[in-house]
């Protein structure tokens, strides 16, 4: 299958090798990948958007080498934006002190306007979670840089970074009084946050201490208000899970006029009208 001219028959291939996992599978991604590479169309740059995918989520230790390799092959060339910060979410599954030297020989060689997503990996590796609370909330830091970690832990959360959720609930409260304007990166970096908590809700709504709840309900609050729709949407589905029976007169005295946008609105002040 990998060998089909037809660029769906060779993402279904990819598909079931990422299925199947192990080594052999990586090695023959691997292959794949070079081989896409060189194709130069659309079809190939589907495929190769699909295999760095499998090699992210295969266990096998060469899967993170050959993310490597794809990383040092698209800094010879211009890439294309999106296929860095892909790249940079599978490196931060591959997540490994190793990483280090290839990231930073990469993003001194890239003419990426910054930041993006290799930025944020490389804070990711250098820093420990603690350290990455403490860079948090250091008002001195960029929403920008902020959103790029985000983005990243959004991909994956591991346990031990759970923590460093009311640091960047703390820089969002900040940038969303008054409420963020749409279009500029303190509204970027609030959906991000958003998206995050909304992602892995299971984990951290259920683990998060009252405090953290309320402040996220208050920046939801907010949002909702606010004229970002990104940040709007997802602050009534934050609402939605974490808010309580009277965030409902809120969420309907804000309901935008696009009719499926007001249906996320409706729907969760229904579900919190419903709250005991």
């Amino acid at each position: 299958m990998l060998e089909e001219p037809l660029g769906l028959v060779r993402q279904a291939a990819v598909f079931g090798l990422e299925t199947l996992g192990g080594a052999a599978s990586a090695r023959l991604l691997e292959q794949q990948l070079e081989a896409e590479e060189a194709r130069e169309d659309l079809d190939g740059a589907a495929v190769v958007e699909d295999i760095v995918r499998a090699l992210g989520r295969i266990e096998a230790a060469s899967a993170r080498a050959s993310l490597v390799k794809r990383l040092e092959r698209l800094v010879q060339r211009e890439p294309e934006l999106s296929d860095v910060n892909a790249l940079a979410r599978m490196l931060w599954r591959k997540r490994h002190p190793e990483l280090i030297p290839a990231v930073r020989s990469s993003l001194a060689r890239l003419s990426l306007p910054a930041p993006h997503g290799l930025h944020g990996l490389l804070v990711l590796l250098e820093k420990s979670p603690e350290a990455l609370r403490e860079w948090g909330l250091d008002p001195a830091v960029p929403a920008a840089d902020k959103s790029r970690v985000l983005s990243l832990l959004e991909e994956e959360l591991p346990e031990a970074w759970e923590a460093v959720l009311p640091a960047f609930l703390s820089a969002a409260q900040a940038w969303a009084e008054p409420v963020a304007p749409p279009g500029g990166e303190p509204a970027y970096f609030c959906e991000r946050l958003l998206s995050l908590v909304l992602t892995h809700q299971e984990r951290l709504l259920a683990s998060a201490p009252e405090g953290v709840r309320s402040a996220l309900r208050a920046l939801a609050r907010s949002l909702v208000q606010g004229a970002s729709m990104g940040c709007a949407l997802r602050a009534a589905a934050v609402l939605k899970l974490a808010g309580t029976p009277e965030d409902a007169a809120l969420l309907d005295a804000h309901c935008p006029e696009d009719a499926t946008f007001a249906q996320v609105f409706r729907n969760a002040a229904r579900i919190l009208r419903e709250k005991h």
